[in-house]
């Protein structure tokens, strides 16, 4: 993606670059990280849906569910009204399960299962910051260790909630925040730096990683009327979070094995 003095711009040859799969009713992307879904002010090529729309020549598109900027992986378009909302049904009566790959600080000995209701974090500077709230919505998350090395564990994420930030709040309520979170990772002032300054001296020196290690590796929709079979796109572990796993971790994330 091209830089620019306000971030990346996307070009047609990427975005084709991306795809997973191209029907006549939906799009999958295996969207990079540091490209946002929805639109932005800077043109349709600088969002996955603005450039999604231009390469299919449509109008409008519809995102059932969106990853945040710096996640990266599965994301699913569909291309008309009635597939939309049959995809937006799907996931607000939770007939849709996502799965995670992160790498966690720390090792993370065991399955975990948390089930802790999220809310507004209380007095947080970080306006979007959440945390686990007894007055919060319900939600759960399993997160299951494949390999550790290097003080950091890669793991597969499976949520049974929706909620915003999920997996990184109750990454960090266990103890094992995301590696390269710079709002739920060591300290919060690190993201209030990052809007101000982008990433700067002090955050290469706090994070292990440009952005929080994140991916969407699978999506699956139930058996309906309408996909009899069900629905499953899968994106491989994002590059720069394989070269982790391989430099910093010594794994092979596709196997486990230490190298």
């Amino acid at each position: 993606m091209p830089l620019t003095d306000w971030g990346w711009q996307i070009t047609p040859e990427e975005l084709s670059a991306w795809l997973v799969e191209d029907t006549g009713h939906w799009l999958v992307v295996d969207k990079p990280p540091f490209v946002v879904c929805h639109p932005s002010k800077h043109g349709p090529w600088s969002s996955l849906i603005g450039a999604c729309r231009e390469y299919c020549g449509l109008e409008r598109l519809h995102m059932p569910f969106r990853l945040d900027r710096e996640t990266s992986g599965v994301v699913v378009l569909a291309k008309d009204a009635e597939t939309g909302s049959r995809m937006q049904r799907a996931v607000e009566r939770r007939h849709v399960h996502k799965t995670y790959l992160a790498i966690l600080t720390g090792e993370l000995r065991e399955v975990a299962d948390v089930d802790a209701p999220l809310g507004p974090h209380p007095g947080s500077k970080v306006v979007m910051r959440r945390a686990v709230v007894a007055e919060g919505q319900p939600a759960r998350t399993r997160f299951t260790p494949l390999a550790a090395g290097g003080g950091y564990t890669l793991a597969r994420v499976e949520t049974a909630t929706g909620r915003l930030h999920q997996v990184r709040v109750h990454a960090a309520h266990l103890g094992h925040a995301l590696a390269g979170d710079k709002i739920y990772g060591p300290d919060e002032s690190l993201f209030l730096e990052f809007v101000e300054k982008g990433f700067s001296e002090r955050l290469a020196a706090c994070l292990p990683l440009r952005r929080h290690a994140l991916h969407c590796a699978e999506v699956v929709f139930d058996p309906s009327p309408w996909w009899s079979e069900g629905l499953r796109f899968c994106a491989p572990l994002a590059a720069d979070l394989a070269e982790f796993c391989r430099d910093v971790m010594r794994i092979d994330f596709t196997t486990g094995a230490t190298l």
